[in-house]
């Protein structure tokens, strides 16, 4: 019994050995990479493991790289996995661009992954452009006419200024300004709804795709709407500026002349207060008698009833006249 149960122990432990060696060491994975022809050693599997490198990311693109003729190294795709990158990515990007024709080595391709770029489609842009369509743009005319203009720009990768240039959003922003500026230096608008091919040419002379990751291959006006009349709203601006600062000076003016109006009136009391002094120097003299006095009273007296009388006639006019309408 004792000779049995030894064999199931040994047994036991064998399997277990056989267990733990399987799922450290992928077999599987290795006599794939034989089976494709792309030689890795059993102990580059175990020692990416080791490094915490997952061997299937490294070894099926490199089996996919191997039948599409390229030439890379287990190295290069491991420290790209250990960068932090895209293997499987770069190594379709790197097909892709051999397939079509472009000059694209492993390095660069791997600096455009690890920039944060999408390598694999900007190699399909550089073989199938893209087109870019702008948001309204506004921009006036020098008739004062605004003119709200939308444009499509076919772009494709530029692989060389791919890492360190600039993205779509300064590709747009600077059509924007080259659509302002054409439409700013027209004299009419209607100028430039006739012939809104020269927007086009005009922006493609300033060479707007220096510094950025992509080349303008084309500029198409897809639209032109008529906006609002800017340079009649500036106008009624001023016109409505200039009114206020009219009746400002107006009463300014009508202000200084009521000013003016109470100090003569000041200088009138003034006079008048001197009156009665007179009439008592002159009475003191013996210029002016008694019964000149009383006769200038009676005058005053007398003009001051007709006043009077004159005043209840016109108000009795105004009230009867009401009552009439």
């Amino acid at each position: 019994m004792d000779g049995i149960e030894g064999i199931f122990i040994l047994v036991g432990v064998v399997i277990f050995l056989l267990i733990l060696f399987f799922s450290f060491v992928p077999v599987g994975l290795w006599i794939s990479a034989m089976a494709a022809g792309v030689r890795v050693g059993i102990f580059s599997l175990v020692g990416m493991k080791l490094r915490r490198v997952v061997p299937a990311r490294i070894v099926l693109p490199l089996i996919k790289a191997t039948k599409a003729g390229l030439d890379l190294r287990v190295n290069q795709l491991e420290a790209h996995y250990l960068a932090g990158g895209n293997v499987d990515g770069v190594v379709n990007a790197l097909i892709a661009s051999e397939r079509a024709g472009i000059d694209l080595s492993f390095e660069k391709a791997a600096a455009i992954d690890l920039a944060g770029r999408n390598v694999l489609e900007a190699v399909q842009m550089s073989v199938n452009p893209k087109v870019i369509e702008t948001p309204n743009i506004s921009a006036v005319a020098k008739d004062g006419i605004e003119l709200l203009v939308r444009a499509r720009v076919t772009v494709r990768t530029n692989l060389e200024r791919l890492v360190g240039g600039a993205g779509e959003s300064t590709i747009i922003a600077r059509i924007g300004e080259g659509i302002v500026t054409t439409v700013g230096s027209s004299e009419s608008h209607k100028s430039v709804l006739e012939n809104p091919d020269d927007i086009s040419k005009l922006i493609l002379a300033k060479g707007l795709d220096s510094g950025t990751a992509f080349e303008i291959l084309s500029i198409d006006i897809a639209d032109i709407d008529i906006g609002r009349n800017i340079g009649a709203h500036l106008q009624s601006l001023q016109a409505e500026a200039d009114k206020n600062i009219a009746q400002a000076k107006a009463e300014e003016r009508r202000a200084m002349a009521v000013a003016k109006e109470q100090e003569m009136r000041a200088y009138v009391v003034e006079a008048e207060a001197e009156i009665p002094k007179a009439m008592a120097y002159a009475l003191r003299e013996g210029k002016l008698g008694i019964m000149d006095y009383y006769e200038m009273q009676n005058i005053k007296a007398d003009t001051k009833m007709r006043e009077n009388i004159a005043g209840d006639d016109i108000s009795g006019k105004i009230i009867e006249g009401g009552n009439n309408e």
